[in-house]
C-alpha cells in the first residue's frame, strides 16, 4: 500500500489483529527487515511496517537529499493517522527510535507506549565531542571520495561490525537467495547509500525534546540488547533511560536482535507492552 505525504510516498504493509503497533525502522532496513517480527507479534497485534521516505519502495518527489529526522517522525504520525482510530504502540530500533522520540514529543496523541531500542543518541555519551568529529568526518567522506569511504569511517567510529552499524555488508550474494530476499539485498544495498550521505549527519545532529517526552503522556520504554553491552548505541540506551527517568530492559541479541531472534525478541517487546 502507498501514502501520499508532502515530498513522498510512504509504502507501508499492515499484519494481524488487535492494538496497533507501529514498527520503524533505522539505517538501511525497510520493512522487509521486519517480517519476522512483525510476523510474531501478528497474532497479538496490527503490526504497520514502512519503508522509511527516500528508502526502498518509498521514493522522495525529487531527488535524494539530507534528511530532517522531523519530516521522518511526521511521515510516522501521517501513517498512523491513516491506519489507526487512536493511540498506537511504537517500536523503533536505532535511528527509528529517535523518530519515535520526536513523534512522542510532537504527536503524544499518536503514541501510546513508545520502545526505544538502541538509538544513536551519542550526545548523552561522555565522549559525545568525539562522536560530533566522527560524523563530520563521515559527511567530508561522502563529499569527497563517496559512500564506501564514508561507510569505513562510521564502522571505524563505532567499532561494531556490517550488520550492528546498519551496513548490507556480508553474508550470501543476491543470486544464491529465494528472489524475495534478493531483492530486499538489492533494495538495502541501495538504501545503504542514501543512509550514509543524507541520513547520517543530520540525524546524528538532531537532539530529540527530551523535556516535551518526560512531561508528555507517552510512556517510554528504552531497550538494550543482551548481546551488545558496551557498544555506543547500547549505552545510549542506558542513558537515555536515566535522562529520562525510565527503565531500560534488556532485549535478546545485539543491534539487530530484531531480526536474528525474532520470536524470542516478539516475547520481549509484548511483555514491555504489556507491563
Amino acid at each position: 500500500m502507498m501514502l501520499s505525504v508532502p515530498g513522498a510516498k510512504i509504502y507501508h504493509e499492515l499484519r494481524g489483529s488487535g492494538p496497533a503497533l507501529l514498527l520503524i525502522c533505522g539505517g538501511v532496513y525497510d520493512a522487509a527487515g521486519y517480517a519476522p517480527l512483525a510476523k510474531a507479534l501478528s497474532d497479538r497485534y496490527t503490526v504497520i511496517t514502512y519503508d522509511r521516505r527516500g528508502n526502498s519502495r518509498s521514493p522522495l518527489d525529487g531527488p535524494d537529499a539530507p534528511q530532517s529526522l522531523p519530516v521522518h517522525a511526521d511521515d510516522a504520525a501521517a501513517v498512523l493517522a491513516a491506519l489507526t482510530d487512536g493511540p498506537a504502540h511504537v517500536f523503533g530500533n536505532s535511528s527509528g527510535g529517535i523518530i519515535g522520540l520526536d513523534l512522542a514529543a510532537r504527536y503524544p496523541d499518536r503514541v501510546r507506549t513508545l520502545i526505544v531500542h538502541e538509538p544513536p543518541l551519542f550526545d548523552l555519551l561522555p565522549e559525545h565531542a568525539m562522536f560530533r568529529a566522527m560524523v563530520d568526518r563521515v559527511e567530508t567522506a561522502f563529499a569527497t571520495e563517496g559512500p564506501q569511504a564514508a561507510h569505513a569511517v562510521l564502522a571505524a567510529g563505532l567499532a561494531m561490525t556490517a550488520d550492528e552499524d546498519r551496513s548490507p555488508g556480508g553474508g550470501p550474494t543476491p543470486a544464491t537467495l529465494d528472489p524475495d530476499t534478493a531483492a530486499m539485498m538489492s533494495r538495502l544495498a541501495k538504501n545503504a547509500t542514501f543512509f550514509i550521505g543524507y541520513e547520517v549527519p543530520p540525524f546524528s545532529r538532531f537532539v530529540p525534546d527530551y523535556a516535551a517526552v518526560a512531561a508528555g503522556p507517552v510512556r517510554v520504554v528504552t531497550a538494550a540488547g543482551d548481546a551488545s553491552e558496551g557498544q555506543p548505541p547500547n549505552r545510549a540506551a542506558h542513558a537515555l533511560g536515566a535522562r529520562l527517568g525510565v527503565p531500560t530492559v534488556p532485549v535478546p541479541g545485539d543491534h539487530g536482535g530484531f531480526g536474528q531472534q525474532a520470536p524470542a525478541f516478539a516475547a520481549a517487546v509484548d511483555a514491555i507492552l504489556r507491563g
